[in-house]
């Protein structure tokens, strides 16, 4: 019942962000093959999410699942070996710049790209805005922060917006009870994925 509801939770959610997405147009420049969020992060995950991700998994043809266990079994010893406080990685379930299962991809990986605000109040630019990317034809890469001046100069019709899109926003109690979800534990997705493979 409870991955009934994340999925009914999950159609609330994408759309709002395809409102926000197309909202913010103007800014955005994701687009297949990009796949730049899925090259260098940890992966928050809670543990209905990763319950879907693997319902997704099942799906996949045996080859590619093979495929997608190795890239786990590497990563896991390059952690074992890595110095990094957080452990940063490429998705393993990228294929060929694409996301081989992106009907059933994490929250974190369905609100990246935009901008939003963090616990503290704050605006946080994606990343990809220092790469020539989302919000980079505005951004003040200097400050971290929009360039009012640079907006202006563009004359675009909407102004560079933050939203309220945070991870832990969108995991928290609030959404649980009005979903009837339960999120469950929060790990990155490696943690999830050794500990489902038995990988040692």
């Amino acid at each position: 019942m409870s991955l009934y509801n994340y999925i009914t939770y999950l159609e609330y959610l994408n759309k709002k962000l395809t409102d926000f997405f197309e909202n913010q147009q103007e800014y955005i420049c994701c687009q297949k093959g990009c796949s730049k969020c899925c090259r260098h992060g940890n992966y928050p995950f809670t543990e209905i999410e990763f319950e879907y991700l693997m319902f997704g998994f099942k799906k996949l043809d045996s080859a590619i699942q093979e495929s997608i266990k190795n890239k786990i079994i590497n990563l896991n010893e390059q952690k074992i070996t890595s110095t990094e406080e957080y452990f940063m990685h490429e998705c393993p379930f990228l294929i060929n710049d694409a996301c081989s299962l992106y009907e059933y991809r994490g929250i974190i990986c369905r609100t990246f790209g935009l901008m939003y605000y963090r616990d503290d109040g704050s605006t946080k630019v994606p990343f990809c805005a220092f790469e020539g990317l989302n919000y980079s034809n505005v951004v003040d890469a200097q400050n971290k922060t929009i360039s009012e001046e640079k907006y202006k100069a563009l004359n675009c019709t909407q102004e560079p917006l933050a939203f309220n899109v945070g991870y832990k926003f969108l995991t928290n109690k609030e959404h649980e009870t009005g979903y009837g979800v339960k999120f469950g534990d929060c790990k990155p997705l490696l943690e999830w994925l050794v500990r489902k493979f038995d990988i040692q």
